[in-house]
């Protein structure tokens, strides 16, 4: 007995549409590995290990900040020649405030280069904003 049975070949159309699914994907997967591969990088510095095995304190985190970070973000981090820094550990990690200060990559923010104490302490307070 013979089968009516005829396979229903993709259009061009439909390869397209498979091909670029498949290298978006690609695509995300690789942002991925490259976003975790960087995180772990960061995480391997020794200064970034020993900042975060502290527990800081933030009155120490505040008067660190008046004394090198509020003549531009304000005395209640609020924003005046820098950005404001309310909330600011709500949409960036430990690791990427860690880098913003340390780093001076961000004129005109200069390298700021706290103890891991002080640091922890920094943080402390920032996450209180």
């Amino acid at each position: 007995m013979l089968s009516n049975h005829v396979e229903k070949q993709p259009t061009k159309l439909e390869v397209a549409i498979a091909q670029l699914t498949l290298m978006v994907l690609a695509l995300v997967l690789a942002i991925l590995v490259v976003m975790v591969a960087f995180h772990q990088w960061q995480m391997s510095n020794p200064y970034v290990k020993n900042v975060l095995s502290l527990n800081g304190d933030s009155v120490q985190g505040y008067a660190i900040f008046q004394m090198n970070c509020a003549g531009c973000h304000g005395l209640k981090a609020d924003g005046r020649v820098g950005p404001s820094l309310q909330g600011v550990s709500k949409h960036k990690s430990e690791v990427s405030l860690i880098h913003q200060v340390t780093s001076g990559k961000t004129p005109p923010m200069p390298q700021f280069q706290p103890t891991p104490e002080e640091m922890a302490d920094l943080l402390s307070y920032l996450k209180k904003l």
